[in-house]
C-alpha cells in the first residue's frame, strides 16, 4: 500500500493544482494558453498515477472509472492536437469532484 499511497497522494495534490489554477477565474481555461498547458500536464500526472496503483486496490473502488483515466492520458500524450477544452472541462467540473472524494475515502481508509 506504500506505493499506492504515494500514487493516491499525487493525485490529490494534482486535482489541488487544477483547482488553484482555476480558482480566480473559472473560464481562464478557455483564454488562457499556459493555464490550459498546466491543465493539461496536471492531468496527465493525475493519469499517469492512476496507471501506477496496484490492481488490488482498483478492485477495491469499482466506483472509480480507472481505465477511463487511464484513456484519457492516452488522449492527452498521443492527441494532443485534438483536445477539446470545452470537454476537459467538463472533467474539470464534474469528475474531479467525485474522484477527489473517492481517493480520499480511500486514504482515510488505509490510515
Amino acid at each position: 500500500m506504500r506505493d499506492d499511497t504515494v500514487c493516491l497522494q499525487a493525485i490529490l495534490r494534482s486535482v489541488d493544482a487544477i483547482k488553484s489554477y482555476l480558482k480566480p477565474n473559472p473560464e481562464s481555461i478557455f483564454i488562457d494558453r499556459k493555464t490550459q498547458k498546466a491543465i493539461l500536464r496536471e492531468l496527465h500526472e493525475l493519469s499517469e498515477s492512476s496507471i501506477r496503483l496496484s490492481q488490488s486496490l482498483k478492485d477495491l473502488c469499482l466506483d472509480v472509472p480507472w481505465i477511463a483515466i487511464a484513456g484519457f492520458r492516452n488522449v492527452i500524450v498521443h492527441d494532443y492536437l485534438g483536445i477539446n477544452i470545452e470537454r476537459v472541462k467538463e472533467i474539470i467540473d464534474n469528475d474531479l469532484p467525485i474522484l477527489e472524494k473517492a481517493i480520499t475515502r480511500i486514504i482515510n481508509k488505509s490510515e
